[in-house]
């Protein structure tokens, strides 16, 4: 009889076969990259692609081979929100449990992107509204250049800028006062502003934008992966928690990474002066 390990319930992505965007991976399968590819219309989203972007980061904790994924778009602009016509329009015609059902998936998008395991980076060139800043919002890493703009239009249309847990989310990113400016008025923050506010990690040229979110999820990839998900884990999880439940949350998460291989092989490789080689186990 074969042992059963619980590695045998999970499956390599690295030939995933997206339908509503592009998907590709690295050699190894440990970064993929998302690549919203409507250029024409600044990569907007769709009900098809919102679907499948929450369902494929649903399934990714199941994922044996991909450690960071990097999202971005195609043609110099990140993503400019829901398609007006493909969206937009056709929410005028819904009955109420209908928006509901749809308000409920997008924010099931940012939800699904909150709980992969995989550290989520988006390199955010050019335009950057809406649902698309939503997406960023919902990254762990954002890296922009100085030509990005980000906007939370959601008062354009004459809806309230409590979407997808903006309102949630963006305080603790930029602060109470600057994210009540952004959510009400939908004025475009500055790549310097989201540089200064905590919103981007950093700002590269346009030309290198891609190779240094690259750069990024390779070095995540080829860390200490399992450390990684319980930092993520972590960071998500304290949000709620007192000061008595985060300390105690954080002692049973780092005596459970103790006990990986990870940390044993850190330290030899520490103490033979040599550079630690990270499995993720």
């Amino acid at each position: 009889m074969a042992e059963l390990s619980m590695n045998d319930h999970k499956r390599p992505f690295k030939d995933y076969q997206a339908r509503h965007f592009k998907w590709s991976c690295s050699e190894d399968g440990r970064v993929a990259t998302i690549t919203l590819n409507r250029p024409e219309k600044k990569n907007p989203l769709t009900f098809d692609s919102y679907a499948e972007l929450r369902d494929l980061f649903n399934n990714l904790k199941y994922a044996s081979d991909v450690r960071t994924v990097v999202i971005r778009g195609e043609g110099g602009n990140f993503c400019s929100g829901g398609d007006v016509f493909e969206i937009i329009e056709p929410l005028t015609k819904m009955s109420m449990p209908e928006l509901l059902e749809f308000t409920r998936m997008t924010g099931d998008l940012v939800k699904t992107m909150r709980r992969a395991p995989q550290p989520v980076i988006a390199a955010i060139d050019g335009f950057c509204a809406g649902a698309g800043a939503m997406v960023a919002l919902a990254a762990d890493f954002r890296l922009g250049t100085p030509e990005t703009k980000t906007a939370y239009l959601f008062t354009r249309v004459g809806l309230a800028g409590a979407d997808m847990g903006a309102c949630g989310l963006l305080p603790r990113m930029i602060g109470q006062g600057r994210a009540t400016e952004l959510l009400m008025t939908g004025r475009v923050m500055s790549a310097d502003e989201g540089r200064d506010w905590g919103f981007f990690s950093a700002l590269h040229p346009s030309a290198d934008l891609f190779a240094e979110a690259d750069k990024l999820a390779r070095n995540l990839a080829d860390g200490p992966w399992f450390a990684h998900t319980m930092t993520k884990t972590m960071l998500n999880q304290e949000w709620a928690m007192g000061i008595e439940e985060m300390v105690e949350s954080e002692a049973q998460a780092q005596a459970i990474c103790m006990m990986t291989g990870d940390f044993r092989r850190a330290f030899e490789a520490f103490a033979a002066k040599q550079k630690p080689k990270f499995e993720g186990n």
